[in-house]
C-alpha cells in the first residue's frame, strides 16, 4: 500500500483544495493544522512550533505538502508611528521560520524525501515595479515586505536540505487564492491582481501532480490560474517539470 501524503495547513483555503484533489486521485491524506480539518477527522490539531507533533505527523509519509504559515504581513504598507506595528516576531518567525525548520528537520530525520514548500509570488514583487514580466524562476528575490522575506528564506532552506540531505524539494511561488470575501473584492477591483489569481481547483490539481509526478532535486516553479491580460509569472518550467498547466481563470472558483 502506498504511504500517505501529509498536507500542513490542511484546514486553510489551499489546504482544503489540496486535500480534495489528493483524495479524488485515490491518495491517502494526513492533515495538520491549528484548527480541525473538514473532511479529515483524524487530522493533527497543533501548532507548527510543536516539533514533536510535527514529527509524529510526518512519520511514515511519502511526501509533505507544507502550506501552513502565517499568511501575510499584518500591515502593508506600514503606517507612521504609532500605527506602524508588524507581526514579524509574533507570527511570521514562529510559523514561517521555526515551523519551516521543524518540518524540514522532521522530513530529514524520518526519511521523507519529497517536500513541496508553499512560497509566494511576493518574493519577486520588485519585478512588477520594474515591468520585467513575466517573472522567471531565475529572477533574483525582490521581496514585497517581511512576509515575503520569510518565503525567500523558505526557498533557500529548501535548497540547503536538497543539496545537503538528499531531499527532493519543490519551492512553489503561488499566486493569490483569496481566503475570504474581502480578498475576493480586492481582486475584483484590480485587473493586475486578476492576472495572478489562483483558483482552488487549479491549486488542487497542481498539488496532486506535485505529490505524484516524477521529479527530483530542488526546483522553483510558479503556479497561477490563466491570465486575462498579462502573463505575470513564467509557467513554462512548471509544465515541463510536472506536466501541469492551469485550466481556469478569474473569477472561476472565487465565490467558493
Amino acid at each position: 500500500m502506498t504511504a500517505p501524503v501529509l498536507v500542513t495547513g490542511s484546514a486553510g483555503r489551499l489546504g482544503r483544495a489540496a486535500v480534495a484533489a489528493l483524495l479524488g486521485a485515490g491518495v491517502e491524506v494526513r492533515g495538520f493544522d491549528r484548527r480541525p480539518t473538514p473532511g479529515l477527522p483524524g487530522a493533527t490539531v497543533a501548532e507548527l512550533t510543536d516539533a514533536v507533533a510535527v514529527r509524529e505527523a510526518v512519520r511514515g509519509t511519502r511526501c509533505v505538502i507544507h502550506l501552513a504559515a502565517a499568511p501575510d504581513d499584518a500591515k502593508y504598507p506600514r503606517g507612521d508611528a504609532p500605527d506602524d506595528g508588524d507581526n514579524f516576531l509574533s507570527e511570521l518567525v514562529p510559523a514561517n521560520v521555526v515551523g519551516l525548520y521543524h518540518v524540514l528537520e522532521a522530513c530529514r530525520t524520518e526519511g521523507v524525501k519529497r517536500v513541496v514548500l508553499a512560497s509566494s509570488g511576493q518574493v519577486v514583487a520588485g519585478d512588477f515595479h520594474d515591468h520585467a514580466l513575466p517573472a522567471t524562476v531565475t529572477a533574483l528575490p525582490t521581496p514585497r515586505y517581511l512576509y515575503a522575506c520569510t518565503k525567500v528564506l523558505m526557498e533557500a532552506m529548501g535548497g540547503v536540505y536538497a543539496r545537503n540531505h538528499g531531499l527532493d524539494v519543490l519551492s512553489v511561488r503561488l499566486g493569490w487564492c483569496p481566503r475570504d470575501a474581502g480578498q475576493v473584492a480586492e481582486i475584483a477591483a484590480a485587473p493586475d491582481y486578476q492576472d495572478v489569481y489562483l483558483s482552488p481547483t487549479d491549486a488542487g490539481t497542481f498539488f496532486e501532480r506535485a505529490a505524484n509526478a516524477a521529479w527530483r532535486g530542488h526546483h522553483v516553479v510558479y503556479v497561477t490560474s490563466r491570465h486575462l491580460r498579462q502573463l505575470c509569472y513564467d509557467l513554462a518550467p512548471t509544465a515541463r517539470l510536472l506536466g501541469w498547466s492551469p485550466r481556469e481563470n478569474w473569477p472561476t472558483g472565487a465565490e467558493a
